[in-house]
């Protein structure tokens, strides 16, 4: 039996952090963000969920934006999901860390949260960025996403950092000095 998504608080900085375990694209929030490529075309893990659950108009909306650089974030409308707005954040391919991966990473965060508070967001709710096909390790990317949140300056009210499983999860509760 399938149950809701489970959320741990931790109102931190500007804005709260709750922890969330379950499928981004089935919140109920002003904002996701999705773990774009630079072209902001459908791709795989949740980029291309999010592009599948909001529908066809997302990849033409993508398409109009005319690409992302890596640390930036563009928004288009959420289409088919329960968010009005879809951030496009792309962020670095691991390389091992000596390649300013973090700073890419951080920057991603803070952008998101620069263009959510333009469109008069008060809820954000963010995948692990980079992670996955991407290569980041997932402990140093929460880390990085947890600082990133905790020091912007940002009229978005709630982070929701979104775990899919519960291993992903737990190193975010882990990244916000949380007991598993």
């Amino acid at each position: 039996m399938e149950t809701g998504p489970t959320v741990h608080t931790c109102p931190v900085g500007h804005a709260g952090i709750e922890v969330v375990r379950g499928d981004i694209t089935a919140l109920d929030v002003d904002v996701i963000v999705n773990a774009a490529n630079k072209a902001l075309a459908p791709g795989a893990g949740v980029c291309g969920a999010i592009h599948a659950a909001a529908g066809p108009q997302l990849a033409v909306a993508c398409r109009g934006l005319g690409g992302c650089a890596t640390g930036d974030a563009k928004a288009t409308e959420g289409y088919a999901l329960r968010a009005r707005w879809v951030i496009h954040a792309v962020g670095p391919v691991w390389h091992g860390g000596d390649d300013g991966e973090a700073a890419l990473l951080a920057s991603c965060y803070r952008r998101s949260l620069e263009v959510a508070g333009a469109l008069g967001a008060r809820a954000v709710a963010f995948p692990a960025i980079s992670t996955g096909v991407y290569g980041y390790p997932d402990a140093l990317a929460a880390a990085v996403a947890v600082d990133a949140v905790r020091s912007a300056e940002t009229s978005v009210a709630t982070v929701l950092l979104v775990g899919f499983d519960e291993d992903a999860a737990a190193v975010l509760r882990e990244a916000l000095g949380e007991a598993p």
